[in-house]
C-alpha cells in the first residue's frame, strides 16, 4: 500500500513538471572575453516587434518586466550614461505541422506467417496538420561604448491561444530569459 502510494505521488510530481515544461525554450550566449561585472548601469535600446502583432499593452509588460529583473541583478536604470543599452525584439510567426499516419491491412494472405495463398497489402495514409504560433522573444545586452553586442537570450514558445494571465506569463518568461544573466565567470 505504501509502495502504490509512493508511486501515485512520484506519477503526479512527473506529471506536473510535464506539464510545466510546456514553457519557454531558452537559449543564451555571450563574448566570453567581456567582464560583466564591470557594469552598473543599463538603459533600453528600442523594442522591436517584427511580427506587428504585439499590442502596446503587452509592450509595456515587457519592458517592465525586463527592467524588474535587470534591478534584481543589482543594474541600475541610467537614462544619461548607461554601461548596457537593452535592446528587446518580439517575433510572433504561423507554424505548420504535419503527422502521417498509415495502417495497413490484409496482409500475409491466409496462413499469414507462411504467405500461402494469395494475399494483397491495402493502406490507409492520414494527415493531420496542426496550426499554430511561435512566439520569440528576444533580450540582447550592448556595451553602450562600443556597440557591441555581449549577451544576448532568446526566449521560444509555441501559442496555443491567448494568455488568461499576460503580467504572470510575461514576468516568468522574462525571469527564465535572464536567468543566466550576468553570465558566472568561469574558474
Amino acid at each position: 500500500m505504501k509502495t502504490i502510494r509512493h508511486f501515485s505521488l512520484l506519477l503526479l510530481v512527473t506529471s506536473v513538471l510535464l506539464i510545466s515544461c510546456n514553457s519557454v525554450t531558452v537559449q543564451t550566449d555571450y563574448d566570453k572575453s567581456v567582464d560583466f561585472s564591470k557594469y552598473k548601469t543599463f538603459s533600453f535600446y528600442e523594442l522591436a516587434d517584427k511580427s506587428g502583432s504585439i499590442s502596446q499593452l503587452n509592450k509595456n509588460r515587457i519592458i517592465n518586466a525586463v527592467q524588474a529583473e535587470m534591478i534584481k541583478k543589482g543594474l541600475a536604470v541610467s537614462a544619461d550614461n548607461p554601461d548596457v543599452l537593452v535592446n528587446i525584439t518580439t517575433i510572433l510567426t504561423d507554424k505548420k505541422s504535419v503527422t502521417a499516419n498509415t495502417d495497413y491491412y490484409n496482409y500475409g494472405g491466409y496462413y499469414r506467417p507462411y504467405h500461402w495463398g494469395g494475399g494483397y497489402v491495402g493502406s490507409t495514409t492520414t494527415y493531420n496538420v496542426y496550426e499554430y504560433k511561435e512566439g520569440s522573444l528576444i533580450i540582447d545586452v550592448v556595451d553602450a561604448s562600443n556597440k557591441q553586442l555581449i549577451w544576448q537570450g532568446i526566449g521560444n514558445k509555441e501559442i496555443d491561444s491567448p494568455s488568461k494571465n499576460p503580467d504572470k506569463n510575461i514576468n516568468e518568461a522574462v525571469a527564465k530569459i535572464l536567468e543566466n544573466y550576468p553570465p558566472k565567470p568561469k574558474k
